[in-house]
């Protein structure tokens, strides 16, 4: 994992397309601002892991059917 310090307004550079900003610092809560292109999908962690599991239940739970004739 690699480690950055940055101060508020201060941001960094991921490839040359996204750029991450920290825009407010409160007590142990901080803001970040995300710029990125619309195709690339931004979630929170715990909402990441959630979908994650909700599509391994779903595709294990498919019933594939099979018309006998």
């Amino acid at each position: 994992m690699l480690i950055l310090t940055r101060r508020l307004g201060e941001s960094i550079i991921i490839e040359d397309n996204i750029k991450v900003t920290v825009v407010d610092i409160n007590n142990q809560q901080i803001k970040l601002g995300i710029d990125a292109p619309k195709h690339i999908t931004i979630n929170r962690e715990e909402v990441a892991k959630k979908v994650k599991e909700e599509n391994q239940l779903s595709s294990n739970s498919m019933i594939i059917g099979v018309e006998k004739k």
